[in-house]
């Protein structure tokens, strides 16, 4: 079904639907209700959340701010320009990426694993290896404040520390990512990132104001700490919008914009998977779709392990942020399957024989490109034949790709192991923008579908709360 005028992401349960291996072809059909009532509870929840009333206690928190968010921005890009919120951000990624050449992203979980998909699925791949020109003009992007890794943070500081801030080219800034600022993984690489800028910038307070982007909330330790500092640009993390679920706002749209992606093209693809979650039916509606085949499979055949298999190494940071979406969304009382990305097909060589042979508790969910960005590279002929690759001489690497997917699903297939396809049309901003949307949809759907709320994440807090005693905070 097309219901775009460019290709909508297509999904495909194909061995999911065996009888003796999986679930019977009607099994989706006969969850429609459900699958409706989850959607419609979903939509009910950007309602309640927009009418800014009170929400009631089984649904607090209620972060449902995220799935009007493309479209809001996109509208108000169109209608305000130059004042509008995607305005100033472009604005200020343009200032910073025209001043550095390397920037530093502080900031864990949902504060970068987005920005980090972004990058590796659409630029290219060894893009802070290429020198500034070949990366026409955009800096270096590096993540820190995502941990508390001593040598890591040392390694990164021997990249920028004593760069001159008067030459582009040594030049750096940050941008730092928090919500309340409070994070210590994250407020900890601030100041000591912070040090480090203000020696580049021979103290100069103008400058290194000028070289830090705060996303922040209105109030809060970082907040206070960007206006101390006088950056002139301070984002706001939004009302409503949790941590994995904010990529689509200043928290991935700023480093997005930075690398030079359009995030235009971006939302426009998130916008268009809202609108078909809300008008398609199930069985030929994408999100729900995806929802009901990981619930029954769940249910009716215990595979409480969903793998998510990606065939394209730009693919994989997407898998990694999924699996904090999933996991921190669902995986509350005691129950939630758990998830795992593998990079095909590098995994077939470490996990596959558990995947083929060991406990049948998983769903394998093939995340595939239909068209790559480069030329296909062709194997050719040689007359140094010892390694007996003549045989496939003319056949491309996107070839070998394919035999070894089909073989994959072929093998899956034979002993009874089910999988299911989502097929990315490219790694366009357009596709990941419906890619993201989707599965931050499906995340919500059935989280409703199962009676869980899947806003909050009170079991993150636990180690916070033992670090800072321990650390006699």
């Amino acid at each position: 079904m097309t219901v775009m005028t460019k290709r909508l992401l297509n999904y495909d349960w194909n061995g999911v639907q065996l009888p003796s291996t999986g679930l019977a072809p009607e099994a989706l059909q006969e969850l429609s209700p459900q699958l409706i009532s989850a959607r419609d509870e979903v939509i009910a929840d950007v309602d309640l959340w927009n009418s800014n009333g009170a929400v009631p206690a089984e649904k607090a928190p209620l972060d449902a701010g995220f799935i009007e968010m493309p479209e809001r921005l996109l509208a108000e890009y169109n209608s305000q320009r130059e004042t509008s919120e995607l305005q100033q951000i472009l604005t200020a990624s343009r200032r910073l990426s025209e001043s550095v050449d390397r920037v530093v992203l502080l900031g864990i979980g949902g504060s970068y694993m987005g920005a980090r998909a972004l990058m590796e699925c659409c630029n290219h791949p060894y893009h802070n290896e290429l020198n500034r020109a070949q990366r026409g003009g955009v800096p270096r992007l590096y993540f820190e404040g995502n941990n508390v890794d001593n040598d890591a943070t040392n390694g990164l500081l021997d990249l920028v520390r004593g760069a001159p801030a008067t030459n582009v080219d040594d030049a750096w800034g940050i941008v730092v990512i928090s919500k309340s600022g409070g994070t210590l993984e994250t407020a900890v690489s601030l100041r000591v990132f912070l040090e480090a800028l203000r020696d580049s910038c021979a103290h100069d307070e103008g400058l290194i104001a000028d070289r830090v982007i705060p996303v922040t909330g209105t109030s809060g330790k970082l907040f206070e700490l960007a206006q101390a500092i006088g950056c002139p640009d301070i984002f706001k993390v939004p009302d409503g919008v949790g941590g994995r679920f904010s990529v689509l706002s200043a928290v991935g749209l700023i480093p997005a914009a930075i690398l030079g992606l359009d995030v235009v093209k971006l939302l426009e693809g998130a916008a268009a998977m809202t609108e078909h979650f809300r008008t398609a039916p199930p069985c030929d509606n994408r999100v729900l779709d995806y929802v009901g085949v990981c619930h029954l499979m769940e249910d009716q055949r215990m595979a409480n392990l969903r793998v998510l298999s990606v065939w394209s190494k730009a693919l994989e940071s997407v898998g990694l942020w999924y699996d904090q979406l999933l996991a921190e969304s669902i995986g509350k009382q005691e129950r939630g399957a758990t998830p795992l990305t593998v990079l095909n097909t590098r995994d077939l060589h470490s996990r596959a024989q558990q995947h083929q042979e060991g406990t049948r508790d998983k769903l394998f969910t093939n995340i595939v490109l239909d068209d790559y960005r480069t030329d296909p590279i062709t194997v050719t002929a040689s007359a140094l034949n010892q390694d007996e690759l003549n045989s496939i001489a003319g056949k491309t690497m996107p070839d070998l790709m394919k035999a070894a997917f089909d073989g994959t699903n072929a093998a899956y297939k034979d002993d009874g192991r089910p999988t299911a396809d989502i097929r990315l049309p490219d790694t366009s901003e357009y596709s990941l923008g419906q890619l993201l949307q989707m599965l931050m949809l499906a995340t919500v759907v059935e989280g409703r579908l199962i009676g869980i709320n899947p806003y909050g994440q009170p079991g993150v807090e636990g180690y916070k709360q033992h670090m800072k005693k321990n650390l006699g905070m």
